[in-house]
């Protein structure tokens, strides 16, 4: 089954950092491109962040542009987003895709809850 893992959501205080971590076991991350969305509670799921297969292009919602940043280590197979001077409004789960739309495959999503 073809199905990303996301790592390293937790708590975190109104300014702080997190990366998030998106790996796979099984098959390789290197032939796709990678997506993160995000989803808050009675909220809709919304695309965060996105970059190509090869890493040269990368995408970000305008609610991250500036705090956060995606890439990618093919090597390790793995894709990272860092994501610096978190608001609450960040708080959500997050979850990596094989596709920069909601059609790839997803991961389970990790927790990432930015509270004082």
């Amino acid at each position: 089954q073809l199905q990303p893992v996301e790592s390293g959501g937790g708590l975190v205080q109104p300014g702080g950092s997190l990366r998030l971590s998106c790996t796979a076991s099984g098959f390789t991350l290197e032939h796709y491109a990678i997506g993160w969305f995000r989803q808050a509670p009675g909220k809709e799921r919304e695309g965060v962040s996105c970059i190509s297969s090869g890493g040269g292009s990368t995408f970000y919602a305008d609610s991250v542009k500036g705090r956060f940043t995606i890439s990618r280590d093919n090597a390790d197979n793995t894709v990272y987003l860092q994501m610096n001077s978190l608001k609450p409004e960040d708080t959500a789960v997050y979850y990596c895709a094989t596709d920069c739309s909601p059609l790839g495959y997803w991961g389970q999503g990790t927790q990432v809850t930015v509270s004082s």
